[in-house]
């Protein structure tokens, strides 16, 4: 299958998912063509709510529907959503309202697009909230699967998608499982641990240190929470040593996540590939090697845990 972004996997899946259930409701802020939302609604103009550029309304709205019985996705930007914190707080959350919040254009992995529109807090946050679930798919495939589960549970969901097209990791008959992250490579010296559009070099990575002479295990952690609790007590154990790469800062993502069960278990030493800094415009390939989610930096990190 050619490369696809996240986002037109969902944009796409969705309208399958309308046909026959009649209670999915879409609302947008102004950014259909972008979250690819316009094409729920084009089949479904009675069930889709373009709210404009008011993205609090667009989450004050979505709880209402919510709580109503509907299932609402609420779409935007990650980084305009989480920029309405607190009423995602207060509206969805304490309200355990089931709002499905779609966050697109995730990470430095939007390239051009600059700074302004980078989600790179998003995960910190949202994994903050009791009862949000958060799910970062990492391709077309996985995105389907995922969003099949996501209208199916009951309660707040973060869905954080990617601009950029990639490569389908998954074969066609993936079966999506919360909370259970899926080895994509065997490997006895280290485990690396990647999630949405740094997979692929995470897997790039560990054919570096192949020639190398290491073998790396490569595990796709598509839930940040409920975070797979038993894969990580597991790479501990057997492997001692972790990397965990992620397209987010370097503070409250998946890196973090895994520092808390390791911390928990008292096993394991651990090494988080991230950003580290505010980015910038550039493309996406030339963001990935400057701020340090380029395969060969990975693999360095990886060594510098073995040594």
């Amino acid at each position: 299958m050619a490369a696809k972004a996240t986002r037109v996997a969902f944009g796409e899946a969705l309208v399958k998912l309308g046909a026959g259930n009649p209670d999915i409701v879409v609302l947008d802020a102004d950014l259909s063509k972008s979250t690819m939302t316009e094409y729920f609604a084009k089949e479904y103009p009675d069930r889709f709510f373009d709210m404009g550029i008011a993205e609090g309304n667009l989450v004050g709205a979505g709880a209402g529907m919510a709580l109503a019985g509907k299932i609402p996705f609420i779409c935007s930007f990650a980084c305009f959503l989480v920029g309405r914190f607190e009423q995602i707080r207060m509206s969805v959350g304490y309200s355990r309202a089931n709002v499905k919040i779609v966050g697109t254009h995730s990470g430095i992995g939007i390239g051009e697009d600059g700074y302004s529109q980078m989600a790179l807090e998003d995960i910190a946050l949202m994994r903050s909230l009791p009862g949000m679930v958060v799910i970062q798919p990492g391709d077309a495939v996985e995105t389907e699967r995922a969003l099949e589960f996501v209208v199916r549970h009951q309660g707040p969901v973060f869905f954080r998608l990617m601009r950029q097209k990639v490569n389908d990791l998954n074969p066609p008959d993936y079966q999506f499982q919360c909370g259970k992250g899926v080895i994509l490579r065997p490997g006895k010296d280290v485990a690396l641990m990647g999630t949405g559009g740094v997979l692929e070099n995470t897997l790039r990575a560990a054919e570096i240190l192949a020639r190398k002479g290491v073998e790396a295990q490569v595990a796709n952690i598509h839930t940040i929470k409920p975070i797979d609790k038993e894969l990580i007590t597991e790479a501990a154990l057997s492997h001692g040593k972790i990397v965990t790469v992620e397209d987010h800062g370097i503070s409250g993502g998946l890196g973090s996540a895994v520092a808390e069960v390791l911390a928990e278990i008292g096993k394991g030493r651990l090494r988080r590939v991230a950003v580290e800094d505010y980015a910038e415009s550039g493309d996406p390939e030339g963001l990935y090697r400057k701020y340090g989610l380029s395969a060969e930096n990975i693999a360095a990190k990886a060594l510098e845990l073995l040594d």
